[in-house]
């Protein structure tokens, strides 16, 4: 009897909500105000006149946008170029021209948010569609005419009316694929976009949003969209913002020089005020206007671009938007970093009698720029935060790094060359000569022609090369035995000295420490090849460039990999170099001799480490590991276990059992890990696994993918297939999290994670993965699937709070 009341009581609610509704609407005058079209949530209209109170984006909207939709609408691959971290990219709106254009002949306009135009009228003139609603700054429009001419309400409804299904995969009318075609609905084609595709509503190919989330989000829709009030810094910040500025402007050659050196090492990253209670983030910009005075940042395409003024400020922009993960590079500034910079690269005794200019090629070469600056103090600069700024080619100016991501393995080590080893000072007054032609870089070229490359970029690296040659054989000869001495090893207390990068398609993470089993190659830094790196890929790299841009800059990128791969192997025995080196190369080899004869001299240089073993690379690994000790991170109980008495560092017993069991994932035979046509896709690059423990928290793993390739050049090759070696694939188990892009979650309860761990090893087809995500995975369609990515958001942020951002779920899998 009590149900029925309820339900009686229910439905009378709704009922007399829509009467209240029809009268209300037959009394505004609007047009059409007795039409009750089922695109208007009349149910939230009547509460609106009941007194619903005012919602606030910061307080109300925004924590739901950035667990709900930013998720896959937080960069610049977003769809449409809907950018949902702040309300600056709702209010700005969608445009259907995809950043991400590999084919395009013209280099695109620019259209970064808050930086290539400021208001949503400015956006309308480069394209973008509004969203929000078409009468928002009309003080007389009713809710529902807000509604119903916004559309993101409308997508939002569509979801609410057509939920998807709450078991198995997605239904194939919601596809998943990265590069699928994009729609851009506007406000006058939403109608036909509704009945063309009833399934594509908001979040689309995930499950529906709770009634309370999308209560809230229709609600301040229908109140108009109110924008947020400007933030501030804080108490905290403002006064070493004053600080900072000051010291950014100072007005000797010496500190604009320096500064110039900072804003475009620094420009992508998110800088933060050690010591802050506050998650509070600044851009380093160029603007026109000096401290004291609202900041117009200077919009060019890249950092060392003419700012077209002959004078400018240096100023720290507060970064009011949400987080996410893909694109969080993060800086620490203090006193303590101050005094450094300082140290590093201005109380040295040299002069700067005049300042460089802003002309292309030479203001796109650091070694004719900064030739005034010590390079040692560059040089130390740069290993002083080394994970920064390899994180910066690596995440970098995109949020696809296909150009730089296609030419690097899965997993490789990096290290970097001793600073007190390595190129001097007066070697780098020599690279600022006739060599830093040899160094040029592709980065503002915007056409290709392979024979010019050949002829300009390697040339000038075949010469660079055999510079570099003479160079180590006086190093060798002189170190002996003594070799590990050219490896920086952090003087004992920088855990940037050792590094893992992991990439995953086309995105990539890195790691501290030496992760993993063993990797195939590995990377050695010395001071030119790290600073062109960061000029080729993260200064110099142009997201809206055309094609020539692009491949310019892979090919370049394919040099620059085999040089820190070339230092790697000049440890190794002379005699087992090229063998080594051609594994790496498989079925690529007799292409590049064809059409890039290396200087091959170096080869016969002899290690100055004498080996024991039958397996030499294996050998210099543990070496290394042996010599940069703590630095190297903790032992990799999880991935180089030797046997199964490895101990791991977990504090309880649960903890260190579900360690033991899923280090059993290495036993997995490298076949099942095939691209054939019956097994494309189910292996995901990344997954991220709850481990739920009883009485106590549970915990978490990575799983990585490490996919084997013949070969990496992309240019000489014919795509990523015949490239692919699956045989070798390896996973890499992490426990916590690495990577921005998770492509599928898993929950396994603890006495479970033995059978799962098992049935993981035995997958052979579709159908057993399939049985396996039916037992232990989070799928699209699962109703559990928003609450799994809550908490893993919440361990993220828990464990490590500055490094935290949100995930893109854009990648995640239809299994």
């Amino acid at each position: 009897m009590t149900d029925k009341l309820l339900q009686f009581f229910s439905g009378w609610r709704r009922m007399a909500s829509v009467c209240v509704a029809l009268v209300l609407s037959a009394c505004s005058g609007s047009p059409g105000a007795p039409d009750l079209t089922p695109d208007v949530d009349w149910d939230v209209i009547a509460s609106l006149q009941e007194g619903e109170g005012r919602v606030s984006w910061r307080e109300d909207v925004q924590p739901i946008v950035e667990k709900r939709c930013i998720v896959c609408h937080g960069c610049f691959d977003a769809p449409c170029q809907l950018k949902l971290t702040s309300y600056e990219g709702l209010a700005r709106g969608a445009n259907p021209v995809k950043v991400y254009n590999g084919s395009r002949i013209r280099a695109a306009e620019p259209t970064r948010l808050n930086i290539d135009a400021q208001t949503p009228e400015e956006w309308r003139g480069k394209g973008f569609h509004p969203v929000l609603n078409r009468v928002i700054d009309d003080p007389e429009a009713q809710p529902a005419d807000r509604l119903r001419h916004s559309v993101l309400y409308r997508m939002l409804r569509l979801k609410q009316l057509n939920p998807q299904p709450r078991t198995g995969l997605l239904p194939p009318s919601v596809t998943t694929e990265l590069d699928r075609k994009q729609v851009c609905t506007k406000q006058e084609d939403i109608a036909k976009f509704e009945r063309d595709n009833p399934m594509w509503g908001m979040p689309y190919g995930m499950p529906n949003l709770a009634d309370d989330e999308y209560r809230t989000l229709v609600t301040w829709l229908a109140q108009g969209a109110e924008a947020p009030p400007p933030v501030e810094p804080s108490e905290f910040a403002a006064p070493q913002v004053a600080d900072w500025e000051r010291f950014l402007n100072e007005g000797s050659n010496k500190q604009r020089l320096v500064s110039r050196y900072l804003y475009e090492h620094l420009f992508l990253g998110h800088l933060y005020f050690e010591g802050n209670p506050e998650r509070e983030w600044y851009r380093l910009v160029r603007s026109y206007t000096p401290p004291g005075e609202p900041i117009q940042e200077i919009p060019t395409v890249r950092p060392f671009d003419d700012p077209g003024v002959d004078q400018f400020w240096y100023r720290l922009r507060l970064y009011d938007a949400s987080i996410v993960a893909k694109s969080h590079l993060i800086y620490p500034l203090s006193a303590q970093r101050m005094a450094r910079i300082r140290e590093l690269l201005i109380d040295r005794d040299y002069e700067v009698a005049t300042l460089p200019s802003y002309e292309l090629p030479d203001t796109a070469n650091p070694f004719k720029t900064y030739v005034d600056l010590p390079s040692s103090g560059r040089y130390q600069f740069l290993l002083d935060d080394a994970r920064y700024f390899i994180m910066g080619f690596i995440k970098g100016p995109v949020c696809r790094g296909q150009v730089a991501l296609n030419v690097i393995e899965d997993q490789f080590w990096v290290l970097f060359s001793n600073p007190d080893e390595s190129v001097s000072d007066e070697d780098a007054r020599e690279l600022s000569g006739e060599l830093a032609d040899y160094l040029q870089m592709p980065s503002s070229t915007q056409t290709f022609n392979l024979l010019a490359a050949y002829g300009k970029y390697w040339n000038g690296q075949k010469a660079w090369l055999a510079w570099r040659e003479n160079y180590f054989k006086e190093q060798y000869e002189e170190k002996g035995n003594a070799a590990f001495s050219g490896i920086w090893n952090g003087n004992g207390t920088n855990p940037n000295a050792a590094l893992t990068v992991f990439r995953n398609y086309d995105s990539a993470a890195v790691e501290y420490g030496l992760i993993g089993d063993y990797p195939e190659t590995a990377w050695i830094i010395d001071y030119p090849l790290f600073e062109r790196i960061h000029y080729l890929l993260v200064a110099g790299f142009d997201v809206y460039g055309n094609i020539g841009h692009q491949l310019n800059s892979r090919l370049f990128m394919d040099f620059l990999r085999m040089e820190g791969e070339d230092v790697f192997l000049s440890y190794l025995p002379k005699n087992k170099r090229k063998e080594i080196r051609d594994q790496w190369y498989q079925g690529i080899r007799e292409k590049r001799e064809k059409y890039f004869q290396e200087p091959m001299a170096w080869l016969q240089i002899e290690s100055p480490i004498e080996f024991k073993t039958d397996d030499p690379q294996r050998e210099l690994y543990q070496l290394i590991e042996n010599y940069l000790g703590a630095m190297a991170g903790p032992v990799d109980y999880l991935n180089r276990c030797a046997n199964k008495d490895c101990v791991s560092d977990g504090k309880t017993e649960q903890v260190r059992e579900s360690d033991r069991i899923i280090r059993g994932i290495h036993k997995i035979d490298r076949e099942v890990l095939r691209e054939d046509e019956k097994y494309l896709g189910t292996a995901p690059d990344a997954m991220f696994i709850r481990v739920e423990l009883a009485d106590e928290p549970d915990i978490h793993y990575t799983l990585l993918r490490n996919k084997s390739y013949k070969n990496l050049s992309s240019l000489l090759a014919a795509g990523d297939t015949m490239q692919r070696d699956p045989e070798n694939d390896t996973y890499t188990i992490i426990r916590g999290f690495s990577g921005s892009y998770p492509n599928f979650f898993l929950s396994i309860p603890y006495e479970e994670l033995p059978q799962a761990v098992e049935m993981f090893i035995q997958v052979a087809d579709l159908s057993d993965y399939q049985k396996f995500v039916a037992r232990w995975g989070v799928r699209r369609t699962d109703p559990e699937f928003w609450s799994q990515a809550d908490w893993f958001h919440e361990q993220y942020a828990k464990e490590d709070p500055l490094e935290y951002g949100m995930f893109d779920l854009n990648r995640y899998g239809n299994y």
